[in-house]
């Protein structure tokens, strides 16, 4: 229900986020079954590395990763901070993130199954640095998460979001090939503003992640996970094919496919505790 307001102060911007979420049908994701392949188009734009280098902990500090996946963030962290605590609600990410931990000789951590949602200082304790990493997207109870992380937090938390050009292609595909609507996830500007109307002064950054994505096939850009497959029926997959080959232009030197609508575009969001 569109609310009627004349005055912007009355603005809820915890409803017009939630409103938004329930618009996009296809918001949930098998994050148990996309582990085996997950982090790779991110390993194609950098984006772990930026994030880490931004974060920047000291030796002396802990860190809570909330939605930390299977470690791509939580790992390279844990080599410059005193202790990190990864939390995810699918065990099969967690069982990838130990895989790494072992391979890079990382002992300094521990793993938590639960949802990100159900985390408060009351049962996780405080932890001087938390990090959101791409996994608030998705939640419903918005302002009662971020009041958690809020609680949580000593010094300093980091959240990042899908930035405004994030999914241009996809875009383009839905709305001229399908003709279908695209339905976009709420962007930074409302998580800035329930931040704002928590009293809390929030940071906006976005990070330059740099070149657009590179594709070794055009099977390898259907299967990267951007797609949602398991939304489309075959004819869809096979004008999905189609649209890829229309569109990716080869590396003349590498012989790389790439686009330059499909780049990774990420929203830092972060502030200071008082």
């Amino acid at each position: 229900m569109k609310q009627c307001i004349s005055d912007a102060e009355e603005l809820d911007w915890e409803s017009f986020w939630q409103e938004k979420l329930k618009a996009k049908g296809d918001r949930q994701k098998d994050w148990n079954k996309a582990a085996p392949n997950f982090g790779k188009s991110a390993r194609r734009d950098g984006y772990h590395t930026h994030l880490v280098e931004r974060i920047n902990p000291q030796a002396d500090e802990t860190i809570l990763d909330l939605g930390c996946g299977d470690g791509n963030i939580s790992v390279p962290l844990a080599k410059r901070a005193k202790f990190v605590t990864g939390v995810d609600s699918a065990e099969k990410m967690l069982e990838k993130f130990d895989m790494k931990a072992q391979k890079e000789n990382v002992a300094n951590y521990k793993t938590i199954l639960e949802d990100l949602t159900r985390v408060t200082k009351d049962n996780i304790g405080n932890h001087d640095i938390v990090v959101a990493s791409r996994s608030l997207n998705n939640v419903i109870p918005i302002k009662q998460t971020l009041k958690n992380i809020d609680e949580i937090a000593n010094k300093y938390v980091y959240i990042t979001l899908f930035g405004p050009n994030n999914w241009r292609m996809e875009k383009e595909f839905y709305q001229y090939i399908l003709g279908k609507e695209y339905n976009e996830f709420p962007s930074h500007r409302y998580l800035f503003n329930i931040l704002v109307d928590m009293g809390i002064y929030p940071n906006v950054e976005n990070l330059d992640i740099g070149r657009p994505r590179e594709y070794s096939s055009v099977d390898e850009a259907i299967e990267s996970g951007k797609w949602r497959l398991d939304t489309l029926g075959d004819d869809e997959i096979l004008k999905l094919r189609e649209y890829l080959n229309d569109v990716l232009i080869p590396n003349p030197e590498t012989g790389k496919l790439s686009n330059p609508n499909d780049r990774a575009d990420w929203v830092l969001i972060w502030w200071k505790k008082q």
